[in-house]
């Protein structure tokens, strides 16, 4: 696998797409990387099909769908991505970044399985159903409460109250058009600022990425939310992204300035900070995840 890896990133640098045969996995399912197989005589070394999407994803490539190419055979297609990322836009109305206009605004999140999985095994160890108050920080157009509205179905789901706060008025005015019931409320409005808004506390309070941005001083932050916010028996979801979005992917692997390749320092640093002061807090911690890492905190009070 060394040497494929090799090969094809030095003929990546001079073209854009590029196209292979290899053994075809289905013939062999079950069997572990490495196997030496030889049929009709001619001896491969197997690998799953998930092999070759994590080898696509390490070059900075998608994996078109592969075509068989013999008996025995498949080619894979590999094709890089375009550098084009919402990370790097910056709007002249800061607030606006993730707005209706923006490249973040094309992406729901609820469509990709990983992090779908992880969100989802968060609001059941958080018990959804039981909660009456749920705070939403950095709630966009409110796809995370369209989850709960699909998991809870539509009674349940308007016996709860629910907040949603963001930074950027067209995603809120979106978010207002979006969901009508009585149940439903959004404000447009600085989270460093909540205190203006008096919104009391809540028994869930669900934050996906917003804690992470740079306008977030984030440890004093956690710790007004958990100490003010939070009612004594509620609980508390942290999705912090292991992932970038670049050309309609998501992309494995959180980002750090001037570093070519990810890094996962200031993430864990993050995650473990909010396990060891919630612990503190007579919370029981649960982490989960792979693109988005979700911390979930029940209290024990």
């Amino acid at each position: 696998m060394l040497a494929i890896t090799n090969t094809l990133s030095t003929e990546l640098e001079g073209q854009s797409d590029i196209a292979f045969e290899v053994l075809n996995p289905d013939l062999y399912s079950g069997a572990y990387a490495g196997k030496e197989v030889s049929p009709k005589g001619t001896t491969y070394l197997y690998r799953a099909l998930r092999s070759w999407l994590d080898l696509a994803a390490n070059l900075n490539c998608r994996m078109l769908t592969p075509t068989i190419a013999t008996e025995q055979t498949i080619v894979l297609h590999f094709q890089k991505l375009e550098a084009h990322s919402f990370h790097e836009e910056n709007p002249q109305q800061k607030s606006e970044k993730y707005g209706v206009g923006s490249s973040f605004f094309a992406i729901n999140k609820n469509e990709e399985p990983a992090f779908l999985s992880a969100y989802t095994q968060a609001l059941y160890i958080a018990d959804i159903a039981s909660k009456k108050r749920v705070l939403n920080l950095g709630v966009n157009r409110g796809d995370e409460f369209s989850l709960l509205q699909e998991l809870l179905g539509d009674e349940c789901f308007k016996q709860i109250e629910f907040v949603g706060i963001d930074h950027s008025e067209s995603a809120i005015v979106e978010a207002k058009n979006r969901f009508t019931t009585p149940n439903m409320h959004f404000y447009s409005h600085d989270i460093n600022a909540l205190d203006e808004l008096d919104l009391g506390t809540f028994d869930l309070i669900i934050t996906v990425g917003t804690l992470q941005s740079p306008g977030i001083n984030y440890k004093p932050f956690l710790m007004n939310l958990v100490q003010n916010y939070l009612s004594d028996d509620g609980a508390l979801i942290l999705g912090f992204p292991n992932s970038r979005w670049i050309d309609g992917e998501m992309v494995y692997g959180a980002k750090m300035r001037n570093f070519r390749e990810s890094d996962l320092s200031l993430l864990l640093s993050d995650v473990d900070y909010a396990k060891r002061y919630l612990q503190q807090k007579k919370f029981t911690v649960r982490i989960s995840g792979k693109e988005y890492i979700f911390l979930t905190a029940t209290s024990n009070r």
